[in-house]
Formats: structure tokens, C-alpha cells, sequence
């Protein structure tokens, strides 16, 4: 019985991990409006190892369309605008010697679309992590049952990971409404 629950902690676990990753992967799609976690995966040439842009640089939002990066060392502004036109986030930076200046092009219908479908598709694979964690916990109940574990015992554990399941699709799911919501606001 206390491994039941430990399988059933275990996969509640993974499935939060699972829903949290989805979250993580959706604030990545931009939605035209500038935020500072749309530059999280740049990576800059710093001393000649790849550094995350954050640990280099400030990067801050003035206003809704536009991102500012201010470099820690003035010698980085062209390291951080070369990863920037290297990334397939599309934008093209201008420096001013100080700064570097990102403006946000209002999305245009088409690639709001093409924004959701990658949404879906990130969700899609959220959802696929939770059904393959159900599935490797219920295997592990099943050897638990030819172990000697009562059969209703596990029965009524597989139920509960059931329950799991569709507690952390349906997570997913709203995260994806509001990701669409987000993606389709003018």
C-alpha cells in the first residue's frame, strides 16, 4: 500500500514538471507584445564561451513594442546583436553605442495563426509526457500486482492515476486558452 503511494506522489510529481515545462515552452512564442523572457535562450559570445544574454546584459521594456538591452561591458554590444540576428527571433537590432534597440513588429494575422499552431503543438507534446507518465505508473502497479498487491488495490491506484491524468491535461488546456487569448489580442 505505501508503494501504491509513493508511484502515486511520484507521478504527480512528473506531471507538474510535465505542465510546468509546457508553461516554460509557451512563454517562449511571443505574442507582439515585448517581454524581456523572449531573449531567454540568446546566447552571447562572451570571452569565447556561450553566456546567456541575461547574465550580460539588463534587458528591459519601455514601452509595449520595444525591448532595450543595456551590455554590462560596451565591448559586448556586437557580440549580443550578432546572437540576436543569428536567432530565428526575426528582429533587427539597433545600437546606439550604448544600447541596443529591439522593436516588436506587430504580428500580422498569418503569423498569429502560425503562432497558435506552434502553441498547440507545444501543449500536444505536454500532454503526451503526462500520458506516458500514466502509462509507465500503471506498469509499475501491475508488477506491484505480481508482487503479491491486491488486485482492487491497484485497480483503485490505476483510477487515481487516471484522475492525475486528466487533472494535468486539463492544466495544459488552460494554458493553451490563454495562450491563444494572448496570441489573438490586437
Amino acid at each position: 500500500m505505501e508503494e501504491i503511494q509513493l508511484y502515486l506522489e511520484e507521478a504527480k510529481e512528473l506531471m507538474q514538471k510535465a505542465v510546468d515545462h509546457t508553461a516554460s515552452e509557451l512563454v517562449k512564442i511571443r505574442a507582439g507584445k515585448a517581454m524581456p523572457n523572449l531573449l531567454d535562450g540568446i546566447m552571447v559570445n562572451y570571452y569565447g564561451a556561450p553566456t546567456p544574454l541575461q547574465q550580460v546584459a539588463s534587458v528591459t521594456t519601455p514601452d509595449a513594442r520595444t525591448l532595450t538591452i543595456k551590455p554590462w561591458e560596451k565591448n559586448l554590444i556586437g557580440e549580443i546583436e550578432k546572437a540576436i540576428i543569428n536567432s530565428d527571433l526575426g528582429l533587427a537590432p539597433q545600437n546606439n553605442g550604448e544600447i541596443i534597440i529591439l522593436t516588436i513588429p506587430p504580428l500580422t494575422e498569418e503569423r498569429r495563426k502560425l503562432l497558435v499552431k506552434q502553441a498547440k503543438q507545444e501543449c500536444e507534446s505536454g500532454k503526451i509526457s503526462v500520458r506516458t507518465i500514466r502509462k509507465d505508473t500503471n506498469e509499475s502497479l501491475k508488477k506491484l500486482q505480481k508482487d503479491g498487491v491486491a488486485e482492487d488495490e491497484v485497480k483503485r491506484a490505476e483510477d487515481n492515476v487516471q484522475k492525475l491524468t486528466d487533472q494535468y491535461s486539463s492544466k495544459i488546456d488552460e494554458l493553451l486558452v490563454k495562450k491563444e487569448a494572448e496570441i489573438m489580442t490586437v
